[in-house]
């Protein structure tokens, strides 16, 4: 069964919306593991608009199942992943004034430098994966990188479901062949929901975990958070 990792980002973005610690962070992602999700991300950013730093610290202690930190590997971000070693870490190439991850590595260009950092956190024991597009080149630099995994982006897939899911799909369907025949694990993430998240699960081999936040985050507000975590693994369920 493919694993869902809750990303709690937007929890923090409401608290962060008015100060104080109302809604707490630590216990919505106690809870959201207690409803059955079998890991937590989390994307501290450097202005700290909504995960902070500290925030990743208090998580660490308290979490038991997975712990998946994604960000642009600055130096601050290399330093906390360092500290908190998480389970994961996903390498986003974020710039510092984005709203939100829009683009995967292109793993030939940064190729040397994705080596670098790839063998920094594998050698601290830490499980790397690389923010990607899905396309069979960039899966095949990244092969090269030593990454353990790629996560493919699928912001174009959400976009292009209810215009032809089928046409959508094609190019992550491929590019998912190509990281299984060089022996990379796939993850996948960004704009998955409800409505597209079942047809991804179905069509794309060896899937072994997504990352959701916004949608998830949004549909807790009508459904409550337990009853979207239900919601979202049986999208992920084989039967």
């Amino acid at each position: 069964m493919t694993k869902l990792s809750v990303n709690i980002n937007k929890i923090a973005t409401v608290r962060n919306a008015r100060g104080g610690n109302l809604p707490d962070v630590v216990k919505a992602a106690i809870n959201c593991e207690k409803f059955g999700a079998q890991g937590i991300t989390v994307h501290p950013r450097p202005d700290e608009r909504h995960i902070r730093y500290s925030d990743v610290r208090q998580l660490k202690p308290v979490l038991t199942t997975e712990f998946n930190i994604e960000g642009n590997p600055i130096p601050s971000f290399i330093d906390l992943v360092m500290e908190i070693r998480p389970a994961q870490v996903t390498l986003v190439p974020d710039a510092e004034d984005v709203l939100t991850s829009n683009a995967g590595w292109d793993t030939k260009r940064n190729l040397a430098y994705l080596q670098k950092i790839c063998k920094q956190f594998n050698d601290a024991g830490i499980r790397t994966s690389i923010f990607i597009d899905p396309v069979v080149e960039m899966i095949q630099y990244a092969a090269e990188t030593g990454c353990h995994r790629v996560e493919l982006y699928t912001e174009a897939y959400a976009s292009g479901y209810a215009g032809g899911r089928e046409q959508a799909v094609e190019p992550y369907v491929k590019a998912a062949e190509e990281a299984t025949r060089l022996g990379l694990g796939l993850n996948a993430g960004h704009d998955l929901n409800l409505e597209n998240l079942r047809y991804l699960h179905q069509v794309i081999p060896n899937l072994l975990e997504v990352s959701i936040g916004h949608a998830l985050i949004s549909d807790a507000l009508y459904l409550g958070l337990e009853n979207t975590i239900a919601a979202y693994l049986d999208q992920l369920s084989d039967f």
